[in-house]
């Protein structure tokens, strides 16, 4: 009997490390490597490619490094974001090390804060999924939808915001199952 609570100890946090596995934030930095915020080098190289095939959750953070002593990081409304409207940000980065918190689902606007550069095109739109609910469905009468990231042929398509994770379903169901074996054990 005096092994059951250390027993069940272990499990609870071995079902509460996996159930969380695939909420931690992480830190991704924009572009993909230093120096990627900065006007294309073509047409059809652009920050928005690369955000399509990035998948950004609440809580995540963006690392923007720049020279502060040329460039800037502004976020911007939508409107602001079509027309390279840099007079009004909604928040403004200059310090060449920026770090920015997705703490909301929906659509980011970052542009360059330096003349010419957003219309040259140093910008980016950001897609942040919601939250994953637990429980199953969304609403009743609301059939669930993918992520409005547009997917590219390379990109898997993104599971919609009801499904789950094999692996962590899995997690969780081991756990619940050796549960209940100790348990069983510990009444015997």
């Amino acid at each position: 009997m005096g092994i059951v609570v250390p027993v069940l100890t272990l499990v609870f946090l071995l079902f509460s490390t996996v159930s969380h596995a695939d909420s931690k934030p992480r830190v991704i930095l924009v572009g993909g490597s230093v120096g990627s915020w900065k006007v294309p080098d073509s047409p059809n190289n652009t920050l928005n490619q690369w955000a399509e095939n990035t998948r950004f959750k609440v809580g995540d953070f963006l690392v923007w490094k720049y020279d502060m002593k040329v460039d800037s990081v502004l976020q911007v409304t939508k409107e602001d974001y079509d027309s390279c409207n840099t007079a009004k940000p909604l928040k403004a980065y200059n310090d060449g090390d920026t770090k920015v918190e997705l703490d909301k689902s929906g659509h980011y606007f970052f542009i360059s804060g330096a003349p010419n550069n957003c219309a040259k095109g140093e910008k980016i739109i950001l897609v942040v999924l919601s939250e994953r609910k637990t429980g199953g469905g969304g609403s009743p009468g609301v059939s669930p939808k993918a992520s409005p990231v547009s997917p590219s042929a390379s990109t898997p398509a993104l599971a919609p915001a009801g499904a789950h994770n094999g692996a962590v379903g899995m997690g969780i169901g081991s756990g619940l199952y050796m549960t209940a074996i100790v348990i069983g054990l510990a009444m015997v």
